[in-house]
């Protein structure tokens, strides 16, 4: 069996990713996945099928999502590795590509099944602890189920807080909350609690120091979430930030 330099393969796929070039890293990332199915690298094979779900998921590509999706549950169990920490994170991808089209049902066993990995082999303080309770979050909203969401998102913050540099993905959560606060109760009657979520987020992204390529990811993320709910100056804020940081690396 050959060898496969995935940290070659990832520090090349963020140069493209920090240019936007999301031609090129696809095809940098097919490249290398053709390469480990010829060295039936099975490692690296599952490491560049999550970077491409997360790509296709970002670009809108359903199909192909999908297609990845299925070859990744199925190298899972061709490995035997259900139970393993690698298998928790491949299923929250795996399950926010299911989300992110519309499928909050399928996503939310997927969910499930990281969620139990990780109970098994995490500190309960680990930060990927912080990224599932959102992501599980945002699926329960779309199915409506917003007390479950708002405990998943408490259970969110909790972890952040406490991380190193975890501080962007509280005003994430904070986002997400101010949603489905909308979501649930209309955009009259949410009002006043959106604006003080927002607020909240506002306050984080301000005063973050390291503005770096994901920070430049998060104002991405965020300035449309500010422009949904009017906050129009602010949001081309964030897009500038986020383009100043592009155009320097």
């Amino acid at each position: 069996m050959g060898y496969i330099p995935t940290q070659r393969v990832l520090d090349k796929l963020d140069e493209h990713l920090g240019r936007n070039d999301y031609g090129a890293a696809e095809r940098h990332l097919l490249y290398w996945l053709d390469e480990a199915k010829a060295e039936n690298d099975k490692r690296s094979r599952m490491l560049i099928l999550n970077e491409l779900a997360g790509l296709y998921r970002k670009l809108g590509r359903e199909e192909d999502a999908f297609g990845i999706v299925s070859c990744a549950l199925e190298l899972i169990s061709e490995m035997g590795i259900e139970n393993n920490i690698g298998a928790g994170t491949t299923y929250i991808n795996c399950a926010t590509v299911y989300k992110a089209f519309g499928k909050a049902e399928k996503a939310l066993p997927l969910f499930r099944k990281a969620e139990s990995v990780y109970e098994r082999e995490l500190s309960p303080e680990d930060k990927r602890f912080g990224g599932l309770f959102n992501n599980m979050a945002l699926a329960l909203v779309d199915l409506e189920r917003y007390d479950e969401a708002y405990r998943l998102y408490e259970k969110a913050i909790t972890v952040m807080e406490k991380a190193d540099d975890g501080e962007l993905e509280v005003a994430i959560t904070y986002l997400n909350i101010a949603s489905a606060k909308e979501a649930q109760f209309g955009p009259v009657e949410s009002d006043e609690e959106v604006k003080d979520y927002l607020e909240k987020a506002m306050k984080i992204l301000d005063s973050h120091e390291n503005r770096d390529g994901y920070y430049a990811f998060v104002c991405e993320k965020c300035s449309s979430v500010f422009g949904y709910f009017g906050y129009f100056v602010y949001e081309k804020e964030l897009e500038k930030r986020a383009k100043d940081i592009y155009e320097r690396s």
